[in-house]
């Protein structure tokens, strides 16, 4: 069956099975052309329509998601094998992300009158016209929402390069903004390969662009972005610590950090990487994780009895794997795991990592899988240390008894995210985003909104409020 997919195609693959379900051609120059042209075309348009013309149409997008929420995680659940209901999760999220920005983004956009000595001043949020969105795989539908919901609230249109492997969702997704009655040229995907999205950022016709991502894919999009002097924003994944300190309770901080960190497979960019755990406490930690360990069920994705779900294919599971091994050739050790699942699939044992130095490979990358890194540390000072060794600045946790103390040493890890007692979460309200080599950037909340508006001044020096 691999010599009848054409070179110039985007595949869509079951990482259950490894079997190929579907294959697109890849968009030649003409019919890329006239993609771009639409989306500015519609931009001319879209930029006028009233606010409750543009709340109307993400009302109807998320109410076709949530009426078609299992079909859609079946769907996301089949191209990139997560379990089914973390999928249904993530389209009722989607969903919300939608109804959120439907709900307050004419709020959000108001004129912002300005204190001046003279005369009346305010700011103006204008949209800035076609943005590029390059997305990944481990979420969908979600990674499109983030863009797309407060974008085209704010009268923008949009063109989405998705990740190669999810190309049924990323057709989806176009189908059903028409569906929900997009003009056209509003929202559309593009099947080009990543290297092209780098070019379109020349594109006169293009005012802007958003990536999440790899950071060489993150840095090709920065350069072009820089060098055609658009806007830009980056969300390139995470090293999270997970911080226990002596005073947390131990079970509730064990089961977030398991649960979370075999969320999606560990392919979360704020799934808790590192878990970093206070000395006089490490023991009766890692012993609890072990129970733990043993009750994780690998199998189906779409069974409910599964707990564990394979990786996103071949490529993904053949490179964590090679990291664990190069971090045990380094002077780790595998408590638990470490090794590829004997079974057809993209699986990958649940593996608990410990004794990672300074200098140990492990230690500053980030491990896009089913794999627990355990640290122990002698005080919270040495945990706050630890946390900020790191490159990575996206989100983080903190458990302990003291909500006082809690925030406290959150305040000291140098991260976009710290949640306290609880996962880096997502909800609409709240803003998503990291600093250091985890990108810049806001995505969610009303600051979701404002990064790809103009925030045009106007200025009346000898009148009163016109309004």
């Amino acid at each position: 069956m691999e010599n009848s997919i054409k070179e110039s195609s985007v595949k869509s693959v079951n990482p259950f099975n490894n079997e190929i379900v579907k294959q697109f051609d890849v968009m030649n120059d003409k019919e890329l052309e006239s993609k771009i042209s639409k989306a500015d075309a519609a931009f001319k348009t879209w930029k006028k329509t009233a606010f409750n013309v543009r709340a109307k149409l993400l009302h109807k997008v998320a109410s076709i998601m949530r009426d078609r929420k299992k079909e859609l995680g079946a769907l996301a659940t089949l191209e990139m094998g997560k379990l089914h209901r973390e999928a249904i999760q993530e389209v009722e999220l989607s969903a919300a992300i939608f109804d959120y920005y439907a709900d307050n983004g004419e709020k959000f956009l108001a004129d912002s009158p300005l204190e001046t000595p003279i005369g009346f001043a305010f700011l103006s949020y204008e949209p800035l016209g076609v943005l590029l969105s390059v997305q990944p795989w481990n979420f969908p539908f979600y990674q499109i929402t983030r863009s797309a919901a407060p974008n085209i609230m704010a009268g923008n249109t949009m063109l989405f390069k998705h990740a190669s492997n999810v190309p049924q969702c990323a057709q989806l997704m176009e189908d059903i903004f028409l569906e929900a009655g997009a003009p056209e040229g509003v929202y559309q995907n593009l099947f080009i390969p990543g290297e092209k999205a780098s070019e379109l950022v020349s594109d006169i016709r293009i005012k802007a662009v958003t990536l999440t991502g790899s950071e060489p894919a993150g840095a090709s999009i920065a350069a072009a972005a820089g060098k055609y002097i658009k806007k830009s924003t980056l969300e390139l994944g995470g090293s999270d610590a997970f911080i226990v300190l002596n005073d947390a309770n131990i079970d509730e901080a064990v089961d977030a950090a398991v649960n979370g960190r075999m969320w999606n497979a560990g392919q979360v960019c704020t799934s808790p990487k590192r878990i970093i755990v206070e000395e006089s406490i490490a023991d009766s930690f890692l012993e609890k994780v072990k129970v733990k360990f043993a009750s994780i069920k690998v199998g189906d994705p779409m069974s409910p009895e599964t707990t564990l779900a394979p990786l996103s294919s071949e490529k993904a599971v053949e490179g964590v794997i090679k990291q664990v091994q190069q971090a045990v050739k380094e002077g780790a050790t595998v408590l638990l795991g470490g090794k590829r699942i004997d079974r057809k699939g993209a699986f990958m044992e649940p593996t608990l990592l410990t004794n990672i130095e300074p200098g140990n490979s492990a230690y500053n990358e980030e491990i896009f899988g089913p794999v627990f890194m355990f640290y122990r540390v002698k005080d919270e000072n040495e945990a706050v240390a630890l946390a900020n060794a790191t490159n990575f600045g996206l989100g983080g946790s903190v458990f302990s008894g003291d909500e006082k103390r809690a925030v406290n040493v959150a305040r000291q890890i140098e991260t976009g995210m710290v949640y306290i007692n609880h996962l880096t979460g997502i909800t609409p309200e709240l803003p998503f985003g990291g600093t250091k080599g985890s990108g810049y950037g806001r995505e969610q909340s009303p600051a979701g909104i404002y990064e790809f508006v103009n925030a045009k001044l106007i200025r009346i020096t000898k009148a009163s409020n016109p309004n």
